[in-house]
Formats: structure tokens, sequence, C-alpha cells
């Protein structure tokens, strides 16, 4: 039964910690050891090492585990998608966000009230990762990492054909790709595969463990190979996937004539492309863009809206303008991985 003096923002509190439910005792993706944690998904800025307890899905503490070892946490609750877990008189259940593996948005239900925390989330398909699943609520507390009308995403199989159409150009220059290792990797490889490229992707040393992590849960990825493994003169013709950190230091040197590109939303922002001597962006984002985030405001059908981690300020305005009532949520400690 709904009590009116028990709103959402009576027991739901921005803490220095992160957001906490009061009644059910854990936090959302706390940005630092507590004793119970409710994780959305794997990325470091989310998921933090020396929690006591967590709740989560069995992908998202697999990469949990793969991330951090034994210290990740004490120990782990692995909900599946739908399923309900009680702390006390309070509700919790994950859905899919649609970010990367094991990805969910937290559906809290307390005193008749229904609030959804989405983490980080995209709307588009993902080879790799289940779908994001709108559910009513009263409250909606969205991420903004691309909340400005700028951003908006293009069609995933046009930026990998634009890949291959440079690989096609220059056979004799090797493609470099950076990619972000929880992911974005996975999904470059998945959507490659479904473009029809069934050749070998060579792997920077990094990405490795992830890449056999998802096809140990389920993801298929083809053939994968450690580029440590061949000669640097023997990648002409080849793609080859390393962190964004690696595209210009020591790692990237001895390839044959490469071609950088960078698999990443920023990559809207030609700036950004230029800066990082890119020479062949590719705007895929796991995060949801403009249109996405807006869609979503109307999709989740919630009087109220929090904003946090991005572009706070439009999307507040947006809300406001459509009758929601809006508010920037500031929450500090989320970076763009992933992004």
């Amino acid at each position: 039964m709904r009590h009116a003096d028990a709103s959402p923002e009576r027991w739901l509190r921005k803490t220095g910690r992160g957001l906490y439910c009061i009644p059910g005792d854990f936090y959302v993706d706390p940005n630092g050891p507590v004793a119970r944690a409710v994780i959305t998904h794997g990325h470091a800025d989310h998921a933090r090492a020396g929690h006591d307890a967590v709740l989560t899905t069995a992908a998202t503490a697999a990469i949990m585990r793969a991330r951090f070892g034994a210290e990740a946490a004490g120990q782990y609750d692995c909900a599946a998608y739908g399923e309900t877990r009680r702390f006390g008189d309070v509700a919790v259940r994950l859905l899919p966000a649609g970010h990367v593996l094991g990805s969910a948005q937290v559906v809290i239900e307390h005193v008749g009230y229904r609030v959804v925390v989405s983490g980080d989330y995209k709307r588009r398909r993902d080879p790799t990762c289940a779908g994001f699943e709108p559910v009513d609520c009263d409250l909606f507390i969205t991420e903004a990492t691309f909340a400005l009308p700028v951003f908006r995403h293009p069609d995933d199989r046009g930026e990998i054909g634009k890949l291959l159409h440079s690989l096609a150009v220059f056979p004799d220059r090797c493609h470099l790709v950076g990619v972000y290792a929880l992911g974005k990797a996975q999904r470059v490889i998945a959507l490659l595969r479904e473009a029809g490229y069934d050749k070998a992707i060579y792997l920077h040393g990094a990405l490795i463990e992830l890449c056999d992590l998802y096809e140990s849960l389920g993801v298929p990825l083809g053939d994968l190979r450690p580029v440590a493994r061949e000669a640097k003169k023997a990648m002409a013709g080849e793609i080859v996937l390393c962190p964004p950190g690696a595209l210009n230091d020591r790692w990237s040197r001895g390839f044959p004539e490469p071609v950088t590109a960078m698999a990443s939303g920023w990559m809207r922002v030609r700036q950004r492309a230029r800066q990082g001597g890119i020479e062949l962006p590719l705007i895929l984002s796991d995060h949801a863009d403009w249109d996405e985030l807006t869609a979503t405001i109307h999709d989740m059908k919630a009087p109220r809206l929090w904003v946090t981690h991005g572009r706070e300020e439009a999307l507040v305005h947006y809300a406001r303008s459509k009758g929601v009532e809006a508010e920037a949520l500031s929450l500090v400690g989320f970076e763009e991985e992933g992004s």
C-alpha cells in the first residue's frame, strides 16, 4: 500500500558513497566499499572492489571476479533478470539494461512506490547482451552520458561498414582499432561477424581475458588470436583490436602503415578524433544517445526524473518541458569507460 508521506526522496538518498536506500540498507553502484551493494554492471566506475555483499547478475559477478580477483566482494547473490530479492520490506529486481553483458537496471519497490535506477544503458540491439526493458515507475534515475542533441548515434552496421570498406581500399595497411576492454571489444567483434567478416581478428593482450569470458558465458566471437604471437609486420590487411591507450604508445609501433581507428560515441566530436590522431572514427557507443534518452523518459512513464553522470542540465530541461518533475542528481565518480 502506498503511503503519501513515504515518497522515494524520503528513503532514497544521495550520499558521499553514492545512492543509498535507507530501509533496505544498500547502495547502488557505490564509489567505495560498503556492507551491501547492488551493482548494475562490471565497468570499474560502477563495480568497485571491497564490498562485503553484492547483489548483481551472474555475468557481472564473473566480470568482477575476472577484473578484481577474490577481493572483489565477500559474497555474491546472483539474480536472474526478473527475480525478486527482499531487504526487509524493500523488493529489488534486476532487468536488462542493454549496456554490456550482464548489465542491469535496478527496480526498487517500497511502500507502494517503484523506482528504477538505469545504470548505464542503450536502446539499440546489441548481439552480445540482453536488450533494455522499459518498466513503468514513479521515479526514473537515468544516466546522461550523451544527453545533448548533437549526440545522435548512426546505425551500427554503417559504422562497421566504414571499417570493412577501409580494409578493402587499403589492403596493405593494418587496421588498428581502439576499443574498451569490456563490452565494446566484444560488440565490435560480434558486429564484424554479423557483417560476414570471418577471418581471424587479432587482439592486444589486455583484451583476451574478457573476450574469453564472454565466450565462456555463451557469446560466440569466432577466431580470435593474440597479436603478440604474430610478427607485427604480417598484420597488413588485418584487423587488430587494442585498448584506446595503446593506439599511440610503444606497443602500436611496427604495424604496417596502420589505419588508426577508434570505436566510441565520442567520435561524434571531431576535435576528439583529431586530438587522438584518429584517422577512422567509428561512432559506436554503448550508451543511449539523445533520442534514446528522451524516448526512454516517455517509455518509463515516470512523473519524476533524477539525472546523473553526464550532461544533466539538457536532459533536465527537456524533461521539465514535457511536464516531468526533473532534477540533476550530480553523483560523483562515474567516468567514460565503455562509452
